[in-house]
């Protein structure tokens, strides 16, 4: 018995070990309903290994047997190769309802990756000959934390591209997942009562947010490719001691250091009119904006974030920088929190996986400030997908004196407000959950590296 997988399901076929290819493939024809050149089978699911009607060839030469899985593509009709069936890509990762979107190209280069981390035989604790495998060298799946953990540095976070291999790694294939974005608005249309603030119900109201420190994120690493891009952009605070703001452009590619990684290489900043001060920044709008990015399109470039500097000088002689940003202290203010989910909010992330056709965002945050040597760090963040909903449905505001904690709007009569909780540790060692007023924004914010 052969098993043949197509985008229809697994049929199983009968067959001998003396049988000739050709004779197996007008089997499988028969049994999908194909006609004889309509369909392409394939030992490997990556379509490698093409397996050619032959009458020479027998199933044993080419060691198909017992049990074997093979893989039917059908084969496209003129001019509809988006047709293609991929049970792997298309049929697994993309739910009923979903729209066909086209994602960024270095998803669609991860999607087809394998992603396994292979080890080699141990040699103490392997008692198998050399292409075995057992629970000590056979390959682990790239979500896999105990590997990420043990990385040099950890890996506190795995990638957008493996958390999808977790949801969609179960026997159904990810058949029933959706990537559903928060919504903390009202839904439109009940019309069983009057509208907010008259009334509201448990079908138009939107459900309680409980935050969570997201476990992945959507971009791994986030790299200049050479130091005269940041050189040139510090410059201005060199020159005034002002704070400046930039845009930064550039591409993502694979980042190998993890498992389906992606990296945000930039290539150029492009500051933005502005006003800054020593303390403070405020962007104006920009007349150039769409010009800048046609050019950028051009160069194969795209606006992957944005960097700030927030330095303050300590000694001007030996060239030094306060070292103000740490644990004792905070990594972003919330306003730079709700500043980069506003960002992210007008970049989103194309994914298939989600019913509104995006979900999350690859642009980064990058603050150039003073680190433990007093010297300029770069440090990189992104907000979570919690906070860019919160900032998307304006329901998140600064503390005007604490510049490390945010504040969850209350509802009135203009804006209903879903509750916003986060779970914190008391001074008995229990999880208490505590309602986000006030919010410490450290729930909102990833490193990226």
């Amino acid at each position: 018995i052969i098993r043949v997988q197509s985008p229809e399901g697994v049929k199983r076929i009968t067959a001998t070990k003396r049988e000739t290819v050709a004779t197996f493939l007008k089997k499988v024809a028969k049994e999908f309903g194909f006609r004889n050149n309509g369909f392409s089978v394939y030992t490997n699911r990556n379509r490698t290994g093409e397996i050619t009607a032959s009458q020479n060839k027998s199933l044993n030469l080419l060691k198909i047997k017992h049990g074997d899985m093979l893989f039917l593509y059908p084969s496209s009709p003129a001019g509809s190769s988006s047709e293609i069936m991929d049970t792997s890509v298309s049929q697994g990762l993309r739910p009923v309802g979903a729209p066909q979107v086209v994602e960024d190209e270095i998803d669609q280069y991860l999607i087809k990756q394998d992603g396994k981390i292979y080890r080699n035989r141990d040699q103490q604790l392997c008692r198998h000959g050399p292409l075995g495998k057992c629970v000590h060298c056979v390959p682990l799946e790239p979500f896999d934390e105990d590997y990420l953990n043990h990385l040099e540095p950890p890996v506190k976070h795995m990638s957008f591209h493996a958390y999808i291999r977790k949801l969609t790694g179960g026997a159904d294939k990810g058949k029933f997942v959706a990537l559903e974005n928060i919504s903390c608005k009202i839904k439109s249309g009940c019309e069983g009562h009057p509208p907010w603030p008259e009334g509201i119900c448990t079908k138009c109201q939107p459900s309680a947010i409980t935050l969570n420190r997201q476990k992945y994120r959507h971009v791994d690493n986030i790299m200049f490719e050479n130091h005269t891009i940041a050189d040139r952009f510090l410059d201005f605070w060199r020159k005034t001691g002002n704070q400046h703001l930039g845009y930064l452009y550039g591409r993502y590619t694979e980042h190998k250091d993890i498992p389906l990684g992606i990296r945000a290489e930039v290539a150029a900043i492009y500051e933005p009119p502005q006003i800054g001060t020593q303390n403070s920044l405020e962007i104006l709008e920009d007349p150039k904006a769409e010009v800048v990015d046609e050019i950028a399109a051009k160069l194969g470039l795209r606006k992957v974030g944005w960097i700030f500097t927030d330095l303050v000088s300590e000694d001007t002689r030996k060239g030094t920088v306060r070292y103000s940003r740490n644990k004792d202290t905070y990594y972003l203010s919330a306003e730079e929190c709700i500043t980069a989910g506003n960002f992210q909010n007008q970049q989103p992330n194309i994914c298939r996986l989600s019913p509104d056709g995006h979900f999350g965002s690859k642009f980064v945050t990058v603050v150039a400030t003073g680190g433990p040597d007093n010297q300029v760090h770069f440090e990189g963040y992104q907000v979570s997908n919690q906070c860019m909903a919160l900032v998307r449905d304006e329901c998140l505001l600064p503390c005007r004196d604490a510049p490390e904690l945010g504040y969850a709007k209350e509802s009135s009569s203009e804006q209903y407000v879903p509750d916003v909780f986060y779970k914190d540790i008391d001074k008995f060692g229990n999880e208490i959950t505590q309602l986000a007023r006030p919010l410490p924004v450290e729930y909102l914010i990833i490193d990226v590296s």
